[in-house]
């Protein structure tokens, strides 16, 4: 699974001024501007009052160097005040005491601001472990089935919001589940874990695809008994691949089917629809279950709501089964990277949790 497009990963969604590392051009700017200084000093031939300039350098260090290096740069500043050669303004004693005391408090600044990114990288790093944890990378092949996925949380800075995959596999089949819980971002990442958690543990001891939807249905039941009007629920598909990955049982409760990419065409398969899991009908043990036969070459499209219901500039929705059409021809591995790309064109402004799976039949070679 990747989080991202896939030249993302190790991009770093923050910008600069909400703790991300400042750009090259903030780091070069104290020392070019002191070079400049110096530089329109020496070659003039009259006296330039831009002493004033150097003030600014202190405070502009303070955004990317650490303590030593703002040292640095404001010893620096106070000697050109202080070479004659320069002729720069000629500060007078309070002028030069007002300078030094605004090196010394820009050296004690960026000493805090160092410590401080210090302890805010430690704890991203621990909180990417944890969001990871939850939401482990999806291997290239589970079974006899391809994978590949991307996720792309709402609230930016996460890794994991409200939607949700796995594919699991165990002594009934490769098990797939994808769904999107109430509400997206951090508030929902307790209750993904907690359903993602359900399914693994159905994985191994249920015996068919309806009880592995009871399971989760469980949960959410569980986990908002102690809450008043918690109304906890979410929206589910969960798939069970054959043996040799040729044939696939489908059931969906509220989320959007699959889609079958088969001969350069996007069909959606026909699955009889049922309730949300977490309003307690999953195991009423009328669920019914779509049975679909693959072929080599065939591929399945998940897609949560923020693919699905994406909006272009004049209010339509995001064609999901004509551009996958359009990119039959594409890699499986690459085809989430190469529809985020264009869901990004058609929607500039996605607002909601996006995860898409590819699921590809690999049949094991014979003998």
């Amino acid at each position: 699974m990747v989080s991202g497009p896939p030249l993302r990963p190790g991009e770093d969604r923050r910008s600069w001024l909400s703790g991300a590392p400042p750009p090259r051009w903030v780091r070069l700017l104290p020392p070019a501007l002191i070079l400049l200084i110096c530089l329109a000093t020496l070659l003039s031939d009259d006296r330039l009052d831009i002493g004033f300039l150097l003030g600014a350098i202190p405070p502009l260090a303070v955004l990317s160097y650490g303590p030593l290096a703002t040292a640095v740069l404001c010893g620096a500043v106070i000697t050109l005040l202080t070479v004659p050669v320069f002729q720069l303004d000629r500060p007078g004693d309070a002028d030069l005491l007002t300078v030094v005391f605004v090196g010394v408090l820009s050296v004690f600044v960026s000493f805090v601001r160092s410590r401080r990114d210090a302890q805010l990288g430690l704890e991203r790093a621990v909180a990417e472990a944890a969001q990871r944890a939850v939401v482990p990378p999806l291997p290239e092949r589970v079974g006899a089935v391809r994978c590949a996925g991307l996720y792309r949380a709402a609230q930016r800075g996460t890794l994991v919001g409200g939607d949700f995959f796995d594919v699991r596999d165990g002594p009934f089949g490769v098990r797939v589940v994808t769904g999107d819980v109430q509400g997206h971002g951090l508030s929902a990442v307790s209750t993904v874990a907690s359903l993602l958690g359900a399914f693994r543990e159905a994985v191994l001891d249920r015996p068919d695809l309806a009880s592995v939807a009871g399971r989760l249905d469980r949960r959410l039941l569980v986990d908002s008994a102690d809450t008043r009007h918690a109304e906890l629920f979410a929206t589910a598909a969960l798939l069970e691949f054959s043996a040799d990955g040729l044939e696939v049982r489908v059931v969906v409760c509220g989320n959007p089917p699959p889609l079958l990419l088969r001969d350069g065409r996007a069909t959606e398969l026909e699955v009889a629809p049922w309730t949300p899991l977490g309003l307690g009908l999953a195991d009423a043990g009328a669920m019914e279950v779509c049975t679909v036969r693959l072929r080599p070459g065939d591929l399945l499209f998940l897609a949560s709501d923020g693919v699905v219901e994406a909006r272009g500039d004049g209010g339509a929705f995001y064609p999901l089964a004509e551009r996958l059409a359009a990119l039959a021809g594409a890699d499986p591995s690459a085809l989430p990277g190469l529809v985020w790309a264009d869901l990004l064109r058609f929607s500039p402004d996605v607002q909601d949790d996006v995860t898409m799976l590819v699921l590809t039949p690999a049949p094991p070679a014979r003998g």
